[in-house]
């Protein structure tokens, strides 16, 4: 970030984009508001929300309308998309960036674009302006409209989306191998994190879907000179982001699922096998329940061999008791 610019507060940076002359500049810390709207090309300006002084800010900057800087200032999290007298604005999805690498955790990028401008603010590091930043300076030549940025942002984020399922799905892969091998192991513990991420990605895409929709049926005089194209483009790319998603969401719950049946499988072994222990061994406890009274008169009380002929009461109820497990089929 830049120092503190009493000027332009929160400011990440400035950039001046000019196609026509093949040029990015990138404007001093110390350029004033007026100054960002005066010279070729459209500018691009990115800012930090942690700095409370930029709702001010951009109430005084030009070309925005109260629903504009609303968007841009919001703390809300979840996407939106409004097109209104030739401004597009709101807020897209895209993951959070630590400072060496791309994280899972969901970020939100607030924007603000018209035929001069784009205005992106964010209260986190956001892994997409950065590489839309790299690309605009590597090929100049694809960004005469502050559209074109837009359009990156979001196939930035496709891409990230991707290759994020190629990620859950690895991940699916050694649960998959688990789950159906010989050895059997709870991997729902395992399976969860996956899962949730997934259902997560699915709710974003899909709000994203129809906020894109909703936008490209507005009015043509609303909307941006070449948004209804742009936003055609990014529907058909979210839409195959959301097809791999939805599959990979699919796939998490039957593995979920196969795992529930296998525990089901293998407990239903145990109580079966604790139900025919049960049953060899209650007709046994009858019989030394029997002789093991106290009472006056019992059999084979006195004289020898009464334990011998107890033991062999305690046989037949076993052998009877296995005939008729065999009878009825349980066995």
């Amino acid at each position: 970030m830049h120092p503190l610019n009493p000027n332009i507060p929160g400011l990440v940076w400035a950039d001046r984009i000019c196609a026509a002359n093949g040029r990015v500049e990138r404007l001093p810390v110390s350029v004033t508001a007026p100054e960002l709207l005066d010279g070729p090309g459209f500018v691009w300006l990115h800012l930090n929300l942690a700095d409370s002084r930029v709702a001010g800010f951009l109430d005084s900057f030009p070309g925005l309308t109260e629903a504009a800087r609303t968007a841009l200032t919001t703390h809300e999290t979840h996407a939106a998309m409004s097109v209104d007298d030739q401004l597009t604005f709101g807020t897209l999805v895209d993951f959070q960036r630590e400072f060496d690498s791309a994280t899972r955790d969901i970020g939100w990028l607030h924007f603000a674009l018209s035929e001069n401008f784009i205005i992106t603010t964010r209260l986190q590091p956001i892994r997409s302006v950065d590489l839309v930043r790299a690309a605009v300076e590597k090929n100049i030549g694809k960004y005469a409209h502050p559209i074109q940025i837009f359009e990156t942002l979001v196939a930035e984020f496709q891409r990230a989306m991707i290759s994020l399922v190629l990620e859950l799905t690895e991940e699916l892969n050694i649960v998959e191998d688990v789950v159906y091998g010989s050895e059997l192991r709870d991997e729902r513990r395992r399976l969860a994190p996956v899962r949730r991420t997934v259902v997560r990605l699915h709710r974003h895409l899909r709000t994203m879907l129809a906020l894109m929709r909703r936008a490209a049926a507005s009015d043509d005089d609303e909307m941006p000179k070449g948004f209804e194209d742009v936003a055609q483009r990014l529907i058909v790319r979210l839409e195959a982001a959301d097809h791999d998603v939805y599959a990979l969401q699919e796939r998490a719950r039957l593995l979920h699922e196969e795992i529930d049946s296998k525990l089901s499988s293998e407990t239903n072994r145990h109580l079966y096998i604790l139900s025919l222990m049960t049953a060899f061994l209650l007709p046994p406890s009858l019989v030394t329940g029997f002789f093991g009274m106290n009472t006056s008169n019992l059999p084979f009380a006195g004289g020898h061999g009464g334990t011998f002929v107890a033991g062999g009461f305690i046989v037949v109820s076993i052998l009877l008791a296995l005939w008729l497990l065999k009878r009825t089929g349980i066995l």
